[in-house]
């Protein structure tokens, strides 16, 4: 712990055994180590008798002393080397020269590292002492050797992505504790997270290599969760009050106010202005800004929370006789929505431009959709009514071609519902679809309602897409004791897993195994208690093998 200290004229402990084995006095030779070794200023030996009374260890004060002194020392540094301050007579330098020997010493070494390069190529060619360096002395080496620093954040990227994974293919399956339900606070308190705020601490320019990092990653994967760390990112830096990286970085603001909606799952009037006002302040010829304002918009967690206050706007218009082209915050959510859905093409293509809003979205689309919820509400209620004869459910006859054909064709209507390019064969989507599945379990006892889902939607991409074979086990593992048994044993012979599958499917089919073969050999379980009523009113539309959707 104290390697290098008799090198510089320093006594050690070794020092001290010496003196005591060797003294006929310990008392006055301790106290006399003491003198010679403590703090070397006058004024303080009437003091510490002082702190003695008062119960405050010796150790305690010395290390308190030695951290102030230490912050102060490498603040001093860090202005010289910033050019902010002269080192008149490289006095500085040269005392850490002479302290390089203290290398190893885990209190003083980012002290010691405040050093000409040299020095810091010694320490990465010993691989040991590299593996013990303090994080502050590690983030000098990293910030100039790139290839170093990805090979100590790559594991961190891969494990926030297999985190992220097992939270959308969780066991547990319901409306009310789903993927989206941490907070924003508490999500950027996870371990990945937290490590690279470290790692990062205030260093701008290891900050951007991070940035970059997820940049490549995103372009390389199109895995939207790479978009969540940049938010998240961002926003623990925000927590610790980091400014030398938030007031550098043109997202800081905008990413702060959109953090606020996400906690509320509601953008507001007022956070709508404030981020409208961030997007039309990006000024011309820094046009680049808008490639990270779409990365972050691409989070998942963001369009969720854009797409749950599009709806909440379209059920104010109807209370109010409204069109969507009235409302100015409708606006200028498909804005947000459309810029970051836009997200990959944008930081592929390198054009920074916002994405152009389709205006038949908000004179056709939305209107559509605003017709099939009238349609949905009165058929829900007309069903409450007393007497005999109900009228039939309005659809499919009654959906307008305009509806459907742009749940297929455009990015930013077919968010509502996921439909666009296999978005409905999506994790998130099919996380949260099972989830809403679950209020309806008592349905699964209908052979007409077991087709729409199965064979009519699920069944129709298990064997080509592996995601959708696991979201199908893991739901049917959950409601298999609702499902007619003739059906389950057709599911169970059409998604046994083939012999390349994946090791999760594997355990999902055996566990569904074990559990269909518990419940031939005990009684059938009682009711479940009612689905809870959450006041919402879900939305259907036709399920088809190509446009699956899922209520609203």
């Amino acid at each position: 712990m104290f390697a290098g200290l008799p090198e510089l004229g320093i006594s050690n402990g070794e020092d001290l055994k010496e003196t005591l084995t060797n003294c006929t006095e310990p008392l006055k030779a301790i106290d006399q180590f003491q003198i010679e070794n403590g703090i070397l200023l006058p004024t303080l030996q009437s003091a510490l008798p002082f702190l003695d009374l008062h119960g405050t260890p010796r150790l305690e004060f010395h290390q308190s002393v030695f951290d102030e002194l230490r912050d102060k020392l490498m603040e001093r540094v860090a202005t010289i080397a910033e050019g902010k301050e002269e080192d008149r007579y490289g006095k500085l330098e040269e005392l850490l020269e002479k302290s390089f020997p203290l290398v190893k010493m885990p209190s003083i070494q980012p002290v010691v590292m405040q050093v000409p390069e040299k020095k810091l190529k010694m320490v990465m060619a010993d691989k040991e002492l590299y593996k013990v360096c303090a994080v502050e002395v590690k983030r000098q080496i990293w910030q100039d050797n790139q290839a170093l620093f990805g090979d100590e954040v790559s594991p961190l990227l891969k494990q926030y992505i297999v985190e992220k994974e097992a939270a959308l293919f969780s066991s547990d399956l319901s409306i009310l504790h789903n993927f989206f339900s941490p907070s924003p606070k508490t999500r950027r308190q996870g371990e990945v997270v937290l490590k690279l705020t470290q790692m990062i601490g205030k260093n701008v320019k290891l900050y951007d290599m991070v940035l970059q990092f997820l940049r490549t990653l995103f372009l390389r994967t199109r895995n939207v969760h790479y978009c969540t760390l940049r938010a998240e990112l961002l926003m623990s830096l925000h927590d610790l009050d980091i400014s030398e990286i938030c007031s550098v970085d043109p997202c800081h603001k905008f990413t702060w106010c959109l953090d606020a909606c996400i906690r509320e799952k509601f953008v507001d009037g007022k956070r709508a202005r404030e981020l409208q006002g961030f997007l039309d302040g990006v000024k011309k010829g820094q046009e680049q800004v808008l490639g990270d304002l779409s990365m972050i918009l691409c989070d998942p967690f963001a369009c969720n929370t854009l797409v749950l206050s599009i709806m909440r706007n379209l059920q104010e218009l109807l209370s109010q006789d409204s069109l969507p082209r009235d409302s100015p915050d409708l606006m200028l959510l498909l804005r947000m929505l459309s810029l970051g859905q836009g997200a990959w093409d944008m930081i592929d293509s390198q054009v920074f431009k916002e994405p152009r809003l389709d205006v038949e979205v908000v004179t056709r689309f939305l209107p559509a959709m605003m017709s099939v919820v009238v349609d949905d509400h009165t058929f829900t209620v007309d069903q409450k009514l007393p007497g005999e004869e109900k009228s039939s459910p309005p659809y499919p006859t009654t959906l307008p071609d305009a509806f459907t054909r742009y749940l297929q064709e455009n990015r930013v209507a077919c968010e509502m519902v996921e439909t666009y390019n296999d978005m409905a064969f999506g994790d998130i989507f099919l996380h949260l679809l099972t989830g809403h599945l679950t209020l309806l379990s008592d349905e699964f006892g209908s052979e007409d309602f077991c087709s729409v889902v199965y064979d009519g939607f699920l069944l129709t991409s298990f064997s080509s897409k592996e995601n959708v074979h696991r979201h199908t086990l893991r739901m049917l593992l959950h409601l298999h004791h609702k499902v007619l048994p003739s059906h389950v044993e057709t599911l169970m012979k059409t998604l046994e897993p083939p012999k390349q599958c994946s090791e999760p499917v594997k355990e999902l089919y055996t566990q569904l195994t074990e559990k269909l073969d518990a419940q031939k050999k005990s009684p059938p379980p009682a009711d479940e208690a009612p689905s809870l009523d959450l006041g919402l009113h879900p939305v259907t539309v036709p399920t088809t093998a190509s446009t699956p959707t899922t209520p609203l």
